[in-house]
């Protein structure tokens, strides 16, 4: 039954996942060395990196939704790995702007980010990323404590909306919003949710 996973059937999964999820760094690569990126390389890798930054993103804020209304309890063993893939891809999509757009140039950089809101608000989003990241192991969980480790792990609801913002941002510029508005209210459902299970709780005095 899906409500249960054996040992085997999760290591299983969880290999598979991680599998899938690799595949679209290892297409980018191959797309690279075939050269098939197109007229303009740097835009391809570029929005490629960052929607599957974005897509990912949207995956881990989904766990915790699928768990609680299906019951699959196993699901939360997943929710790392996506978790740490949407930050490895929005790393690769911060690289790309970094390195091939600025040529590590930190003035030109932060100039483009003050000129360009969009860009900054994509920056704030993977700066807070990071921590993130940095936190998602189990010895970090046990050394700052569930409770702080927890409060620092919910700014991912700030990071998943200036994430959306970025993207409406940018597509704004092309008068292309069908695929914000589409992240945009998968987000708002996913953000609802967790809102209404928190005033449930709290006039439940925790029991729900």
């Amino acid at each position: 039954m899906l409500s249960h996973l054996s040992a085997r059937q999760l290591a299983v999964t969880k290999t598979l996942v991680f599998g899938l999820a690799l595949l679209p760094f290892l297409r980018l690569v191959l797309s690279i060395f075939t050269d098939q990126l197109g007229a303009n390389p740097i835009e391809f890798i570029t929005r490629n990196t960052g929607d599957w930054a974005l897509y990912f993103l949207c995956l881990t804020l989904l766990i915790t939704p699928l768990r609680r209304l299906l019951k699959w309890n196993w699901l939360i063993r997943f929710r790392r790995m996506l978790g740490l893939f949407a930050f490895f891809y929005a790393t690769l999509h911060f690289t790309t702007f970094f390195w091939f757009d600025h040529f590590f140039d930190l003035g030109e950089m932060f100039r483009d980010v003050v000129r360009r809101p969009f860009i900054a608000v994509g920056f704030a989003a993977f700066v807070l990323l990071i921590p993130l990241a940095v936190t998602s192991t189990n010895a970090m969980v046990k050394r700052l404590g569930g409770k702080r480790w927890l409060w620092l792990h919910r700014l991912i609801y700030v990071i998943a909306p200036l994430a959306i913002l970025h993207y409406w941002w940018m597509k704004a510029g092309k008068n292309d919003l069908e695929q914000p508005l589409i992240f945009g209210l998968i987000v708002l459902v996913m953000l609802g949710l967790r809102l209404v299970w928190a005033v449930r709780k709290s006039h439940t005095g925790g029991n729900a």
